[in-house]
């Protein structure tokens, strides 16, 4: 079965490869998904150890206006640099909020979070001199390694830098998780108590994941902040928070390619459904959602991995 989806996703990847040439229209969409996915990855980081952040779209949002600023600063910046301030200020943010809300579980964690982003949020709303308020701050294209770039070249550099980054980062994370490390910060899910007796912090253990998550929010939101050209304190309101986890659930809750393919399913939904019936597509989404935790709580990805299982039995039987 494991060797059945591996293929899959091989086949999936060569086929988000391939999109800019076989469906050129659906190239915008698969860039916002793989972004936005990116971001997911960082929720579904905590959700490996039990924790839910119902504010980390506050990294998305400083990386993003981290990016904005420095283009602001200098309008010539290559695109590389851009990347790294962005994933740098969410990375700083992450260790300063984390050594606060580490020492929290459960629903204070998450409200804890949810606090802090809504801080941020109102600092950019208020700072208009600043922060552009409401309008946010536009991103004029950045270069690539000192060669100014059109439109079209610019989004085919952007569209596979987010492939690489979608490839790179999701293995990573998925080492980070059978890690000694990763391992520690999982145990926080099933038995904390165990972490205290063998003489490892819990608050230690999930600081390292804490921070991991949020930079990889961080990716994300200035990846999409370069790909929109404009960046608004829309990127840390609630509502893009409570979608990363909507995304995380609708993906299979702590998996790394559920992530991915929450962020693209739900991004198609969303995309055709506020075409065709703009007036209810956040309950076609709601409905989405709710089959999906009713009838298959693994997600997507457990769907996937119950029809290959099935396969695999049938075979197996038939011998």
């Amino acid at each position: 079965m494991k060797s059945a989806l591996s293929l899959l996703w091989i086949i999936g990847i060569a086929a988000v490869v391939a999109v800019p040439f076989v469906a050129p229209s659906l190239k915008l969409l698969f860039t916002f998904a793989m972004a936005k996915g990116l971001g997911v990855l960082g929720v579904t980081v905590l959700l490996r150890a039990g924790q839910v952040s119902f504010g980390h779209a506050l990294y998305f949002g400083i990386a993003a206006y981290a990016g904005a600023f420095l283009m602001t600063a200098m309008p010539s910046t290559d695109f590389l640099i851009v990347l790294l301030a962005g994933v740098a200020g969410a990375t700083l943010a992450s260790i300063f909020v984390g050594l606060f809300v580490v020492r929290y579980r459960g629903i204070f964690f998450g409200m804890l979070n949810l606090a802090f982003s809504m801080i941020f949020w109102s600092i950019l709303e208020k700072f208009y001199h600043y922060t552009g308020g409401a309008d946010g701050i536009r991103l004029e294209r950045p270069t690539v390694f000192g060669s100014a770039l059109n439109f079209n070249d610019f989004g085919m550099i952007l569209y596979y830098v987010l492939v690489a980054l979608m490839v790179g980062l999701g293995w990573y994370t998925m080492r980070w998780f059978n890690s000694p490390v990763g391992n520690l910060f999982q145990t926080i899910k099933t038995n904390e108590t165990r972490l205290e007796y063998l003489g490892v912090s819990p608050k230690r253990a999930l600081l390292s994941g804490y921070v991991l998550s949020a930079a990889l929010c961080g990716v994300g939101g200035v990846m999409m902040g370069m790909a929109q050209g404009v960046v608004t304190p829309e990127y840390v309101w609630w509502v893009r928070s409570a979608e990363m986890v909507f995304i995380a659930v609708l993906g299979g809750a702590g998996s790394v390619q559920g992530a991915f393919l929450g962020a693209l399913i739900y991004e198609a939904v969303r995309t055709y459904a506020s075409v065709y019936a703009g007036d209810v597509w956040q309950m076609i989404l709601g409905g989405f959602l709710l089959i999906i935790i009713l009838f298959a709580p693994g997600g997507l990805i457990g769907i996937l991995e119950s029809l290959f299982k099935r396969k695999s039995d049938k075979k197996g039987g038939g011998k």
